[in-house]
């Protein structure tokens, strides 16, 4: 892989990680870092998985591929937001 194939699976990598957190509900507590890592993860499964159904290469733009990365890249987000989301204790109520 060329210099300029990493260069640009990194940003689209970014790019889907960014989509997944807009795609999930409620507030993510995760540094920007994480979700560019998730998304470049979920960039490689994405295409991986495209490829296994035989979807990987079609011409023009690969709708259901990158659909696919985002929602691998949304599940992600989810669990390294839960991960990492503060433990909240419940308060026994007083009487």
């Amino acid at each position: 892989m060329e210099v300029s194939g990493i260069v640009s699976a990194v940003v689209v990598g970014m790019i889907i990680g960014v989509v997944a957190r807009i795609v999930v509900p409620g507030k993510q507590r995760i540094p920007l870092w994480l979700t560019a890592l998730v998304g470049i993860v979920a960039a490689l499964l994405g295409t991986f998985v495209a490829t296994l159904l035989g979807i990987g290469e079609t011409p023009g733009v690969d709708w259901i591929e990158v659909l696919i990365q985002v929602g691998i890249a949304a599940v992600g987000v989810t669990v390294a937001s839960a991960q990492l989301a503060p433990k909240r204790r419940r308060r026994r109520a007083r009487r």
